[in-house]
């Protein structure tokens, strides 16, 4: 699962400009919608584009690691297996198919 750290950014960003920054200011500096951003701050993240991820990492300032994490699921997903190929040794002829 990816986890977002937008609560953490946002605190971080209102101690650093020592007054509250709110879900509304990041999403009118960005314009990226205010449901979004809430739903990014959900416990069980949500799907967004990586235009969203940009412009949150261009207001906060940050690398993509910062605002988001990826956090193993329960049980973890399965595998998918590659399928076996034949390829004929270099050298030998084929034949016409």
């Amino acid at each position: 699962m990816i986890r977002f750290r937008v609560k953490e950014l946002l605190s971080k960003l209102s101690f650093q400009r020592g007054e509250r920054v709110r879900l509304e200011d990041v999403a009118a500096a960005t314009g990226i919608h205010r449901v979004t951003l809430s739903n990014m701050n959900s416990p069980r993240g949500c799907n967004t584009s990586t235009d969203n991820l940009d412009r949150l990492c261009h207001y906060f300032g940050c690398q993509i690691q910062e605002l988001a994490e990826y956090t193993p699921s329960d049980p973890p997903a399965p595998r998918l297996r590659a399928k076996k190929v034949s390829v004929p040794e270099s050298g030998a002829e084929q034949q016409p198919g």
